[in-house]
């Protein structure tokens, strides 16, 4: 294990180099990510590293030709006794080689991110595999949202309580404390469609909400919707995603039945509340109920949430119109239709509510 913490840290410094946002922390996230997965295997070690490492899309490129630099496409060949390392690439002398190599992404990263931009319901099951081990990796950022409670600070409101308790402690005043409000993660309210015509994209949906949960777990909440609300937070708690889908499908009993979404989202308004959370409904909007009914909620739950967002998988089709029934009660209400068909496209939901 020392060999490779060594290994990717001189890679870190080589994307610094670069200029590329790779600090320590980022490297820390990047040998704990590199735990759970098979350090063997290019993908795997190309995908972690470009979601640990990188900051910005003007990084993506840079990353890229380091990688190829760096690691040359190779892995070591190890026995299954000695410490997995990844073999580091050694550039040649000429220059001009060189900077060919770095210009050279590796055939997998190149598969790879293909495979980022392609509909889940038309991939393999190894592709789909690959997909979803990629989702385990993904970093659910939140964005923040002012406390009504304070904490202490340097610069702020004078905190007298804090001013006055020291100065009973030491006999004067001899320093002003000052507060501010303190800040949590904006909570989130994720609603997946688990109905017949989603079958095809059900189980991508809860492993990007088990990344959300993983990465939030007390600002997430997350519910089936179909014939029943079903909430299964609780199930997608657990750290293995694997474990944590067979929870979900012990949990859910309306797996690829019908769907009504009014009465679901009138469930869930009934029980629960959405107050300054982001709602998220994740469903192609096929409503077997009636759609004046799942207007009407959506009214309301537009009037409680922070901002609401649909995520519809036919969304990420250049001719899609939202023409079914749900879609067209829904659609005065959200403030952001978006797809939900890929990878790509789960990267950029991520990145949405984290500046949500």
């Amino acid at each position: 294990m020392d060999e490779l913490a060594a290994t990717m840290t001189g890679f870190a410094r080589t994307l610094r180099a670069a200029g590329v946002a790779a600090d320590h922390e980022r490297t820390r996230n990047l040998l704990l990510a590199l735990d759970h997965l098979d350090v063997t295997a290019p993908a795997e070690v190309y995908w972690a590293g470009r979601f640990t490492l990188c900051a910005t899309p003007d990084d993506l490129p840079r990353y890229d030709r380091c990688f190829a630099a760096y690691f040359g496409g190779r892995t070591a060949k190890v026995s299954r006794t000695s410490t997995t390392t990844v073999t580091r690439h050694t550039a040649a002398a000429d220059q001009d080689e060189q900077e060919g190599e770095a210009d050279a992404v590796p055939g997998t990263a190149s598969r790879i991110e293909i495979l980022r931009h392609r509909d889940v319901a038309r991939l393999t099951e190894a592709e789909r595999a690959e997909v979803h081990r990629m989702l385990s990796l993904l970093r659910g950022r939140r964005a923040q949202r002012r406390s009504r409670r304070f904490a202490a600070a340097h610069r702020g409101v004078l905190d007298q309580r804090r001013t006055i308790r020291e100065a009973l402690r030491k006999g004067d005043v001899a320093r002003l404390r000052r507060k501010r409000h303190a800040t949590r993660p904006r909570r989130v309210v994720l609603l997946v469609d688990v109905s017949g015509s989603m079958a095809p994209y059900a189980e991508t949906l809860l492993r990007f909400a088990h990344a959300l949960v993983r990465s939030e777990p007390r600002a997430t909440r997350v519910y089936s919707i179909g014939t029943r609300l079903t909430p299964i937070t609780a199930e997608l708690r657990h750290r293995d995603p694997g474990t944590a889908l067979n929870e979900v499908s012990k949990a859910v009993p309306d797996w690829s039945g019908g769907t009504r979404l009014g009465e679901e989202l009138r469930e869930y308004l009934t029980r629960s509340s959405a107050r300054g959370a982001i709602a998220v409904i994740a469903s192609d909007g096929w409503e077997r109920g009636d759609p004046e009914l799942l207007g009407t909620q959506m009214a309301r739950l537009a009037r409680q949430a922070h901002r609401v967002i649909w995520v519809n998988p036919h969304k990420g089709y250049a001719d899609y119109q939202p023409l079914t029934g749900g879609m067209r009660a829904a659609l005065p209400y959200l403030d952001d239709l978006v797809a939900g068909h890929s990878l790509a496209a789960f990267e950029q939901l991520s990145e949405r509510l984290a500046h949500a």
